[in-house]
């Protein structure tokens, strides 16, 4: 678990490093049975194909989470996320082999707002793309 993060330590412009997160064909296998979403897109690469893929793709919610768990895992105990939202801007391909796919997310402090709250904006790339655009997070900081 992080440090906790406090308020007064924060600047605007403030980097928050990238942190990777592996994609294989077995997390969106139980991703699929947490949140019901069972499309044969997310798990069979034969259906995939034939619907115009190029392969596997992660949940969209999914690669959402990732975010999220980026920016619980650098606010620490007990920050809390009090508003998330991204769009959807490229897919993640997850092979079926040992490496899958990796997701990296990286912040930057955007913006100190009153009651202790901060914006950060995430970026996340997949294979050099961008995977999710307009990724802000509000933070409640102690």
């Amino acid at each position: 678990m992080a440090a906790t993060v406090k308020y007064d330590d924060i600047e605007v412009g403030q980097e928050i490093p990238a942190a990777d997160y592996p994609v294989r064909r077995a997390s969106l296998v139980m991703y699929a049975g947490a949140s019901g979403d069972f499309n044969p897109i997310h798990w069979n690469e034969r259906f995939a194909k034939t619907v115009g893929l190029p392969d596997v793709i992660a949940h969209g919610m999914f690669t959402m989470a990732q975010g999220g768990r980026f920016v619980t895992d650098w606010a620490g105990d007990p920050a809390a996320v009090v508003d998330y939202g991204v769009r959807f801007s490229s897919m993640v391909v997850v092979p079926d082999d040992e490496k899958g796919a990796v997701i990296t997310v990286s912040g930057v402090v955007e913006e100190k707002l009153e009651d202790k709250r901060v914006v950060v904006a995430l970026t996340a790339r997949c294979d050099g793309s961008r995977v999710l655009s307009k990724a802000r997070a509000v933070v409640q900081l102690s």
